[in-house]
């Protein structure tokens, strides 16, 4: 007796065959780009002056309460929307609506911040930007698994991966050099991220779910959903762990990369006349410089040769190397070396390392919610960050400790990703 054959998943949830054109690469980066700009010019500029005018004396630990805050509330709104977009069923497709709609919302949620004058009108519209633009960074980032064929991957993830770090540096010159006021800076920025959105929706497909092929809803079910048994899937678990360590040690290395350069490096008395923002402000020039150079050029690579693991390694010892730098040598010309080093090999990372998780996905039902959870691992360490580096810092060894552990977590995080067996 035959079987009739099995018939084939919806479009929506098929694998990719076909690669994807320079329109729809296009698109997709400059959509990232807007969201890092977002994303990074409120917590880098506006928020820190912002919050300085509000309370000069206790900006310090405002500062704290509203970024700790904000990187919670992404924590939940990152992978509940994605799980929300894997449901999602309509003509319109299944994560254009929520691209669109988070970003729309994020912008609004940006521009009434501007408007506030107490810490906790800050908060407040912090945490509703925050989550509606992770919201929309879900499921623009579900673009990836859904529509690329893995022996694309890379380079694509290459060009979305180096909008992170360009996003800081852009942003950063529009608030500071182009606009003049906080209001101002928060509109601008806002309405950038909606408009860099728009040409990736309105110009590439997004094939919609059939309401036959959405898993029966309930929210008992769907919050299950967030449990993904590290035995079931061990690669996945592994991914996530690499992932963790990895931007824990990027985290350690930066969050106090000011008060480095200030009592370690000593930048203002070796350059009379200047500010340690300066010296900062160079070293995320080399750094965002080093990503550019590398993330494209990583992927690549990765492509090309069928591998991920090896350079997932290669980049975490790149990475390694310039945090020992800073472990040793607490020089100006170090610091310089370190960053240019560490964006190097941050930018292989985020190409290769992402193309990595894509194919370590559980299901295809939920791809936009476990890239949410693969997310965490990215934003945890934004959080447990400062609670590690400040008693390092205070007493417990120093910067030396402190870029010791960010040497440490950075490596352990390359080793980790051998044990994955699915990805070669």
């Amino acid at each position: 007796m035959t079987t009739a054959p099995e018939a084939p998943p919806p479009t929506a949830l098929a694998e990719p065959e076909h690669n994807v054109g320079k329109v729809w690469i296009g698109g997709i980066t400059t959509g990232m780009l807007g969201l890092y700009m977002a994303f990074f010019t409120p917590i880098q500029v506006l928020l820190p002056l912002q919050l300085a005018e509000i309370d000069e004396d206790g900006k310090v630990a405002a500062f704290g309460l509203v970024t700790g805050f904000g990187a919670l509330v992404a924590v939940v709104a990152n992978p509940l929307a994605g799980a929300l977009s894997d449901r999602t069923t309509g003509r319109f497709g299944r994560r254009h609506p929520w691209t669109l709609g988070g970003i729309a919302v994020g912008a609004a949620g940006l521009c009434l911040l501007g408007l506030q004058t107490t810490v906790i009108g800050v908060l407040l519209c912090w945490c509703l930007a925050q989550a509606a633009l992770n919201a929309g960074y879900a499921s623009l980032n579900a673009g990836i698994p859904d529509h690329v064929p893995v022996r694309q991957r890379a380079v694509v993830s290459g060009w979305i991966g180096f909008p992170q770090a360009l996003g800081l540096v852009v942003g950063a010159v529009i608030v500071t050099m182009l606009v003049t006021d906080l209001p101002t800076g928060y509109l601008v920025i806002g309405l950038a991220a909606l408009v860099m959105a728009l040409p990736f929706v309105l110009s590439t497909p997004d094939p919609p779910l059939s309401r036959a092929a959405r898993p029966p809803f309930s929210w008992r079910a769907l919050l299950a959903t967030f449990w993904v048994s590290p035995r079931a899937h061990p690669d996945f678990a592994w991914a996530w762990f690499t992932r963790f360590l990895v931007m824990l040690g990027n985290a350690t290395g930066t969050l106090y990369l000011l008060f480095f350069l200030q009592d370690a490096v000593h930048y203002e008395e070796l350059f009379p006349g200047h500010s340690a923002d300066e010296g900062v402000l160079i070293l995320t020039l080399l750094y965002t410089g080093g990503v550019v150079a590398t993330s494209v050029a990583g992927g690549v690579l990765s492509d090309r040769i069928g591998r991920r693991k090896p350079l997932v390694v290669v980049s975490s010892a790149v990475m390694t190397a310039a945090a020992l730098l800073l472990t040793f040598w607490h020089t100006w010309p170090a610091a310089i070396a370190a960053a240019a080093i560490m964006g190097a090999g941050f930018g292989i990372y985020l190409s290769v390392d992402q193309a990595l998780i894509t194919q370590v996905l559980p299901a295809a039902t939920d791809r936009a919610k476990d890239l949410g959870i693969i997310n965490i691992a990215s934003t945890a360490p934004q959080v447990l960050g400062p609670a590690l580096a400040a008693p390092i810092v205070a007493g417990l060894g120093g910067y030396s400790a402190l870029y010791a552990l960010s040497a440490i977590a950075t490596l352990l995080g390359g080793i980790l990703v051998w044990p994955i067996k699915s990805v070669r």
